[in-house]
């Protein structure tokens, strides 16, 4: 059993919901992005996403942006975000960590290269958001063999015979977008998400994870009604962002995910 179904597992034993935190890699800088990085589960964070610097975030939204930026000035970069996974891996064994970001950075480090090092590093799934079902071979040919899952996005926009196409490679969990648009900005219809979540939960098993325009603990508590985990990325790089790095960073991140977490608990 992999460390995302095993946790997927404890959850439904203990009834709760998941807490998926997203922060950007070498955000601010890579000394703080390694603490935050190492404090985020005993926060309350039930899975990692850690993002890869890119130039051009395309799906994002200003704040994530900026964040990218931020790490690309501060030696963000592949190599330093395998990093930051196997320091995390010294002194966590179980907490999922999910690489997420752009298919361009990569294809530059080298596909094979990438997958063998993400295993190594202690990586156990990858989202890309700009690689369509039809071209997934290039990715899904390297990672064959080394347990680390590819997980799909499903959007509002996702019909049954695109859901279809999107499902096959699919592992790990569903990650379902719950806006149109770019991260960290609308607000999701509930009403819409439940009738989507329920005809994707008619065509796998997957448990879904649910992502896009989640900032508050209220909102999170309302979004895991209709799901197996609530992502939460914006608000936490946001807070990162207007920070800049020492330990206030840290701190106001915990508390954040913390109030989050309870939320989930409640």
């Amino acid at each position: 059993m992999s460390r995302i179904e095993k946790r997927f597992e404890e959850l439904k034993q203990q009834g709760r919901k998941g807490l998926v935190t997203f922060i950007m890699a070498c955000d601010p800088d890579l000394a703080t992005c390694e603490t935050i990085l190492k404090s985020l589960p005993e926060s309350g964070a039930d899975f990692i996403e850690l993002g890869m610097p890119f130039s051009d975030p395309m799906a994002d939204g200003p704040v994530i942006q900026e964040a990218a930026i931020r790490a690309l000035n501060a030696e963000g970069s592949m190599k330093n975000t395998l990093k930051l996974v196997r320091s995390f891996r010294e002194n966590d064994a179980s907490t999922p960590i999910i690489l997420m970001g752009y298919f361009n950075p990569i294809y530059n480090y080298g596909t094979q290269r990438f997958a063998q090092e993400a295993k190594e590093s202690g990586v156990d799934g990858i989202i890309i958001v700009d690689v369509p079902s039809e071209e997934q071979a290039e990715l899904l040919d390297p990672l064959s063999g080394t347990d680390i899952d590819l997980i799909k996005l499903v959007t509002p926009t996702s019909k049954d015979d695109r859901l279809e196409t999107i499902l096959e490679g699919a592992s790990g969990f569903l990650y379902y977008v719950s806006i149109t648009g770019i991260t960290g900005t609308a607000s999701a219809d509930h009403k819409n998400i439940e009738t989507a979540v329920t005809e994707i939960r008619k065509k796998t098993d997957l448990p879904v994870a649910i992502g896009f325009g989640i900032k508050t603990p209220d909102d999170a508590a309302k979004m895991s009604q209709h799901c197996d985990a609530v992502v939460v990325g914006s608000s936490i790089v946001d807070t990162i962002g207007r920070i800049k790095g020492g330990d206030k960073t840290v701190h106001d991140v915990s508390a954040q995910v913390k109030a989050l977490a309870n939320a989930l608990a409640a």
